[in-house]
Order: C-alpha cells, then sequence, then structure tokens
C-alpha cells in the first residue's frame, strides 16, 4: 500500500505493464502502488530498466496500463491526464515557431483567444526568466534555455501535477544546477499554480536536493522497493550528515536489490501552539491559585460556563509553559505558575519571558534568527513559508498570530503589522 498523508491528487492501483514480443511479453512494471498527495514534490529513482517513465506516461495518461487503474481524484483515468502537464528530456520545441507560439500552443489547443494566450505566455516566459527573447528560435537559444521553454510551456496551462522526464540530463552540469535551484524557488515560493510535482531521475543528489519523498523502483520488473519522505529543510546541503546518510541508504538499496528497505526515523513533530491569549492564561493561573492550587478542570469548565474546546486550549498552553499539571482530571500550579499568580505585572513579564525562551519552539526560532541579525528583520512571509512544512497555510498564520502576542507580552521582540516583520526593540540608552 502506498503512503499517503494528504489529499492524493492522483493514485496508481496495481499498475502492471507488459510490453508485447513476438514470442513473450515483457513485464515491464509489476503492480505499482503509488498515491501523488497535493503539496508533495515526489522523485521516481531507479536505474535503467526500472520502468520509471513508463509509470510517468501511465500516470500522465500517455499509455495506459495492461492491469491496475489510475485515478485522478476519485475519478478512473480516462484518455490523457487533462490535470497534468509534461516536461521531457529532450526539449520537443517546434524549431519552426518562436519561443512565445512555443509556449502558446497548449493554450491554443485548449481554444483561448489570442489575447488571452498571448498575455498568459508572456507571463509564463517571464516567469522562467526568458523575458526578452520571446521572438527567438530555438535554434537561437543553449541548452538551459531551450528547456526552460518547456519548462514555461508546461506552466502556461496551469496543472495540478507538473511530470518532468529527466529535464536536466541533457544539461551541463552547472546549467542543470541553475534550473534546478529556479525550479525549486518556484515551487517552494508557491510562484506558480501546481499543486505537485512528479519527477523521473535516475541521479540520487538530484532527488534528496529536489524532492520531499523519494520513491525507488527496482528494476527487472519495476517495482516500488522503498518509498522515503523526506523532511531536510531546504536549502539543502548535500554535505550534511543526514543527506549523506539518506544518499548512501539509496546507493544501498539500487546496488543491492535484496537489500532491506530504506527505514526512515520518525519524524519530530514541530510543536503546535494551543491559541489561547496571555490574559486568559493569567485568569486561569490565577483562579486556581485562589482555589488552594488545584482545582478540578470540570468544575472550573462548569464554573466559567465554557466549552471544553475553549478551557482545554488554556490548560494546554499552562502545562506547555510548565505552570502547571494535570493529574486525574485536576489542574495544579507549579512552583512557577505559583509566582506567576502572586508577582506583578513587571515580574509576570520577566517570569514569561523565561518560559517562552525555555519551552516554545517557534520563539526560540524567532529568537535566534533575530539574534544572528539583530539589525534585520524577520519577515512574516519567510517565516510563513517555513511552517508550512508542517502546518496548513492558515494554521501556520495562527500559529504566527499567538507567537507574537505572546512574544510581544514578553517583550521579547517587537512586530510591524504594516510590514509584516518581527525586530528587535533598540537597548534602552541613559
Amino acid at each position: 500500500m502506498a503512503i499517503t498523508t494528504g489529499r492524493v491528487l492522483l493514485e496508481a492501483r496495481g499498475v502492471t505493464k507488459y510490453y508485447e514480443r513476438a514470442k513473450h511479453p515483457i513485464l515491464v512494471l509489476d503492480h505499482i502502488d503509488l498515491a501523488v498527495e497535493e503539496g508533495t514534490f515526489v522523485a521516481l529513482l531507479g536505474p535503467s530498466g526500472s520502468g520509471k517513465s513508463t509509470l510517468l506516461r501511465i500516470l500522465s495518461g500517455l499509455s495506459a496500463p495492461t492491469e491496475g487503474q489510475v485515478r485522478l481524484g476519485d475519478q478512473p483515468l480516462e484518455g490523457v491526464n487533462p490535470q497534468v502537464a509534461m516536461v521531457f528530456q529532450t526539449f520537443a520545441l517546434f524549431p519552426w515557431l518562436t519561443v512565445l507560439q512555443n509556449v502558446e500552443l497548449g493554450l491554443e489547443a485548449a481554444g483561448l483567444p489570442s489575447k488571452v494566450r498571448r498575455d498568459r505566455s508572456i507571463a509564463a516566459i517571464d516567469l522562467i526568466g526568458l523575458d526578452g527573447f520571446e521572438n527567438a528560435y530555438p535554434k537561437e537559444l543553449s541548452g538551459g534555455m531551450r528547456q526552460r521553454v518547456g519548462i514555461a510551456r508546461a506552466l502556461v496551462v496551469e496543472p495540478q501535477i507538473l511530470m518532468m522526464d529527466e529535464p536536466f540530463s541533457a544539461l551541463d552540469v552547472l546549467t542543470a544546477a541553475n534550473l534546478r535551484d529556479e525550479l525549486l524557488d518556484l515551487w517552494l515560493g508557491k510562484k506558480v499554480p501546481m499543486k505537485a510535482i512528479v519527477l523521473v531521475t535516475h541521479n540520487i543528489d538530484e532527488a534528496v536536493s529536489m524532492a520531499d519523498r523519494i520513491v525507488v523502483l527496482g528494476r527487472d520488473p519495476g517495482r516500488v522497493h522503498s518509498d522515503v519522505r523526506v523532511t531536510l529543510p531546504h536549502p539543502r546541503d548535500l554535505k550534511s550528515e543526514a543527506a549523506q546518510q539518506l544518499v548512501d541508504d539509496i546507493y544501498r538499496v539500487l546496488t543491492q536489490p535484496q537489500a532491506p528497505a530504506i527505514q526512515v526515523p520518525p519524524v519530530e513533530r514541530y510543536q503546535s501552539l494551543p491559541h489561547v491569549r496571555i490574559d486568559s492564561l493569567n485568569g486561569l493561573v490565577e483562579l486556581v491559585q485562589d482555589r488552594g492550587g488545584r482545582e478540578d478542570i470540570f468544575e472550573i469548565g462548569r464554573e466559567l460556563q465554557m466549552e471544553i474546546d475553549d478551557l482545554l486550549p488554556l490548560v494546554e498552553a499552562a502545562q506547555m509553559l510548565e505552570l502547571a499539571r494535570v493529574e486525574e482530571g485536576d489542574i495544579e500550579l507549579t512552583p512557577v505558575g505559583e509566582r506567576l499568580a502572586e508577582g506583578d505585572i513587571q515580574q509576570d513579564k520577566e517570569l514569561f519571558r523565561e518560559q517562552l525562551t525555555q519551552h516554545i519552539q517557534l520563539i526560540q526560532d524567532i529568537m535566534r534568527r533575530l539574534e544572528q541579525k539583530p539589525e534585520d528583520r524577520l519577515d512574516w512571509e519567510d517565516l510563513h513559508d517555513e511552517l508550512q512544512q508542517h502546518f496548513s497555510a492558515d494554521e501556520a498564520a495562527d500559529q504566527l498570530e499567538t507567537a507574537i502576542d505572546w512574544g510581544r507580552y514578553a517583550e521579547l521582540f517587537a512586530y510591524d503589522e504594516d510590514s509584516r516583520a518581527f525586530y528587535l526593540e533598540p537597548e534602552p540608552t541613559d
């Protein structure tokens, strides 16, 4: 069974493919299960003969499986996949057409009006860095620029899934590295409309540097050997110990087909902040202190007429900040919580400052980056993009809102709503 974590856009179920020959059919793919999820960059990695390009063509609807089924959403795929655009290794440009005309082809086939085709094509050409070459012919372009045209032609139709069949293998090393970086920038920066990317490659470093999921195929016939989630943050350092270990594991699987599948250590979840205000949390702590430092949570909820969904986040925040502990349905203040209940506002702020910097991961991350470059500001958008590796876009925004509220109260940092930036307040001078 293929691993899944998000909404499945495209799925192969038991896909098997034979190539017919005069005497005996050749088994190319053997019962492939693969789910492509929203928000994922999937690399299909394997040696020659593993059927990775064949699998890509089946997923795109350019080839039919002998057995099994491809599903688009909750429906079986029939014919060419309308949600997919393909980038090929060999550029596949028409030499008698200009860059603009090559990019417009897919939109022309869709019957869009001339002005719409032109505007969207020029926008795609600008996005991929070919502004100024709209009227050039393929023969006037370098290999890297021709591949950019192929990528622009795929992006302009706004596919849900971008499929790429060894798109960098025909390029020199420096050009390939540059184009990989630029494609990742578009994808990670959400500057492109697609919801997933599927890349066929035989280059292990390429897969490890780009993908957040690597599906390793064995050969003769092609079978899924390992399905690996890559959680290394971008930009990825291929010389890091974690990256090197993953590269070594993949080499082992490819060179020793009988070796065990790659075992990936469990991913440590990013700490999720309960969305509560500091004044409400202070109120809970003071209420428990007034009851002798311990009280039944149910009784608190009933007395305050608070729904459980409103009360539990407060209890969770108190535990997270080590202001209280929960035992047998009771909330009991810790010595730190007792100090908070008895202190004045400045003492409370100092205590919160200590607890936030010791126990709250997002606050720690913000402070570390601000302290590394105290003269700089930290953009909300940058943090939001990074948090989306762990949360949905809306939840990432809510996490930042809570961190801003807590950090401001503790006077750890300032936040400017107009510029959407975090910064350190200058130290007061005498």
